[in-house]
């Protein structure tokens, strides 16, 4: 894999509704293989890729935000006082390094209430995000200098192997952005074309609500459509077999269920007859809870998109350090390819039997 690339967009800045870093490297690594690229009004990357056959459109988005903060409030001492842009587990937060994105970028880091002097009672209670405070190193005046409220933050991580492993911030979702930027490289400089006209749409605010997608989705109308994100690998210990979602190394997740989505039962019985024919391991992901993209893209297309969703597994989600494998970051890029070069294979009307979807003859 390019191990190169997926540094660059792990480690590029871009939370929701500040995806200025992130677009400015995708929109370069798209330009070579999109006939037609644009960002729409709310920030989404729009590349069509033109297809074999105009009759019908896919969709493949995948976000770039990634979760961050926007400063609240400047203290009288230069402490920043935050917000949160997406989902925090806010105990993994502590003795953690940010970036504040102001008039320059200053590094700062995430503090708390010191435990020795947390009353018994507050040692007993988790923190809040709007518990923690920014600490620049510098006083109000030079803060106000560079930062002002409304300036957004990202976390500082930088990306470590560590044996089969990759280790950084954000791969929720800039593994998604690069499983679809390595998908579409792969089948132009094969020579191949999907199906049907293809737009790889790169989407903002998912991490708040999906919003992007949403309007993507009603931009495009598309006839079929892809997620593509991270899943939860709970496979550490102490997790039951019923409660792992995934586990790292073993492919691909195909997502059958998750809190905004029931993937269409053709789309899955397509997803899992192509990697078994190519033999690219992958495993069944049902999220009991949070979404994809996919959520909106099922819904917000005239009459229904035919929807799927790939998603790589990752510890520590949502955290500084999580970490993929990349046999699943892999697989995920080799099935993607495939899912956008064999959709006339199969006839997608609606039987009434127990598995809808057979080849044709």
């Amino acid at each position: 894999m390019n191990v190169q690339l997926f540094k660059d967009l792990c480690e590029a800045i871009g939370a929701p509704g500040f995806e200025y870093g992130i677009r400015e490297l995708i929109m370069k690594e798209m330009q070579p293989y999109a006939d037609e690229m644009h960002v729409d009004n709310i920030g989404n990357v729009v590349c069509r890729i033109k297809g074999k056959s105009s009759e019908k459109s896919i969709m493949c988005a995948a976000h770039m935000d990634e979760i961050g903060f926007i400063v609240r409030h400047i203290d009288d001492k230069g402490f920043i006082r935050i917000l949160p842009l997406g989902g925090f587990d806010a105990k993994t937060l502590t003795a953690q390094r940010v970036i504040v994105h102001g008039k320059k970028d200053l590094p700062g880091c995430m503090g708390v209430k010191p435990i020795h002097v947390m009353s018994p009672e507050e040692r007993t209670k988790m923190p809040a995000v709007t518990d923690y405070v920014v600490d620049l190193g510098l006083p109000k005046e030079e803060v106000e200098k560079w930062v002002t409220v409304g300036d957004p933050i990202t976390r500082k991580s930088d990306l470590v192997e560590m044996g089969d492993c990759l280790n950084v911030k954000s791969i929720d979702n800039r593994g998604g952005c690069y499983m679809l930027i390595q998908a579409c490289k792969s089948i132009i400089d094969g020579g191949n074309r999907p199906d049907y006209d293809l737009y790889a749409v790169f989407t903002v605010q998912e991490e708040v609500g999906l919003r992007g997608a949403h309007a993507a989705t009603l931009a495009v109308n598309p006839t079929f459509a892809f997620a593509l994100d991270t899943t939860i690998a709970f496979d550490t210990p102490g997790s039951g077999a019923h409660d792992k979602c995934t586990e790292l190394g073993k492919g691909t997740a195909i997502k059958v269920y998750d809190g905004t989505l029931i993937t269409d039962r053709r789309m899955v019985d397509y997803m899992v007859q192509l990697a078994e024919e190519a033999g690219i391991p992958y495993q069944r992901e049902l999220l009991s809870a949070g979404g994809t993209d996919a959520g909106a893209l099922q819904k917000f297309s005239a009459g229904g998109s035919v929807c799927g969703a790939l998603s790589i597994p990752v510890r520590n989600v949502h955290q500084h350090i999580e970490m993929a494998h990349k046999v699943d970051i892999q697989a995920s890029e080799d099935l993607l390819a495939l899912l956008f070069t064999n959709l006339t294979r199969w006839d997608w009307s609606w039987e009434h039997k127990e598995r809808s979807l057979s080849p044709k003859a």
